[in-house]
């Protein structure tokens, strides 16, 4: 076999690069940990003396992570005055929880994922799955940061009034349920915007229920926000003007009874949002940065969940005509589109 010497020098330049990236993401995450972005962004330029000294940290290790964090181009760096800094930019992704650009916890979802390498080995020769809440603690805060910033962007001000006549329900008074909550960001969010409507979250990972009616007291909402564990397919309630599945639809072990169980809790007039990872219909359209990520993601937390319970394994690069056979074709809705969509997400309503 001929080996194109050029070629080859591109491929392990690529490699370099993509081990360079999965060793800084732990460092990403001890940063995060210890609020080294926030001293950084609070202090303006620092030796790592300074910072050190600001976060009760060692200068030898914030030495070493600040020079990785410099070559990552995740900080900058005057080699002038040796002092190292944020760009408004790496502080609004890095440094800000209430960003619609924050990122720290994709990288906490790549430590998951990291954590739970051993059972997935085991389990690519097995065939047998890993359920959501037998993965590490640290998935359950990353998911919940890591959506929370598209949710923050995007949820209020573009996706809910793509919806045919819901804003205006919602500001009246509607009645709401969240399936597959998670933590309740997304609850949360739409509890401060629309006060005048009542939710409910719906998750069936009770440290994550526990954790988000903690979440509803702290942001002042618990008056109008219940959360109860549920599944998909029993949660509790009728006549509901809005059903929302953020970013969960594509996990469940049970994806088309789900659809039925909105169709049978739904108001004749309600709307059912789904709100799913972008992705085209056939796996080359998805052979992109963004689709790296999300099929990463799906071969180690989101296929094993459905197969532990014995699901059909949507994937997270499920696309929009596999959601529509759910959707239709299952569920027994009668309307099905794509109301907007991000370069990470889709959007999609459907009604009875």
């Amino acid at each position: 076999m001929s080996v194109d010497e050029k070629k080859l020098s591109d491929f392990i330049g690529k490699v370099v690069g993509d081990v360079g990236a999965a060793m800084s993401a732990a460092l990403v995450v001890i940063g995060d940990k210890l609020g080294l972005y926030k001293a950084m962004a609070k202090g303006g330029p620092l030796t790592p003396k300074d910072l050190a000294h600001a976060t009760g940290t060692t200068e030898r290790y914030v030495r070493e992570w600040l020079n990785a964090q410099a070559a990552s181009g995740y900080v900058a760096y005057d080699a002038a005055t040796q002092r190292f800094s944020l760009t408004p930019e790496q502080a609004f992704a890095f440094a800000d929880d209430t960003s619609p650009a924050s990122v720290p916890g994709l990288f906490h979802v790549t430590a998951a994922m990291w954590h739970g390498e051993e059972k997935m080995t085991a389990n690519f020769r097995t065939g047998v799955g890993l359920s959501w809440g037998d993965q590490h603690p640290c998935l359950f805060e990353g998911t919940e940061r890591f959506f929370r910033s598209g949710y923050v962007g995007s949820l209020v001000s573009a996706w809910l009034p793509a919806l045919e006549g819901v804003t205006a329900k919602l500001e009246r008074g509607a009645k709401v349920a969240d399936v597959g909550c998670g933590l309740g960001a997304s609850t949360i969010l739409m509890a401060k915007a629309y006060p005048r409507s009542r939710f409910v979250g719906f998750d069936s990972h009770e440290k994550s229920i526990a954790l988000a009616r903690e979440r509803a007291k702290e942001n002042g909402v618990a008056d109008r926000v219940t959360f109860e564990v549920a599944k998909s397919t029993d949660f509790p309630g009728k006549d509901y003007d809005l059903v929302a599945h953020f970013d969960c639809l594509h996990d469940m072990e049970d994806p088309v009874g789900a659809a039925r169980h909105v169709k049978d809790t739904i108001a004749r007039d309600g709307t059912w949002m789904i709100v799913e990872p972008f992705a085209g219909d056939h796996p080359e359209a998805n052979h992109n940065p963004v689709g790296r990520v999300f099929y990463s993601a799906s071969t180690m937390l989101c296929v094993p969940h459905s197969l532990a319970n014995h699901g059909p394994a949507l994937g997270a690069q499920a696309g929009e005509t596999r959601l529509r056979a759910v959707v239709v074709d299952g569920g027994g809705f009668s309307r099905f589109r794509r109301a907007t969509e991000t370069p990470f997400n889709l959007i999609l309503e459907a009604r009875p």
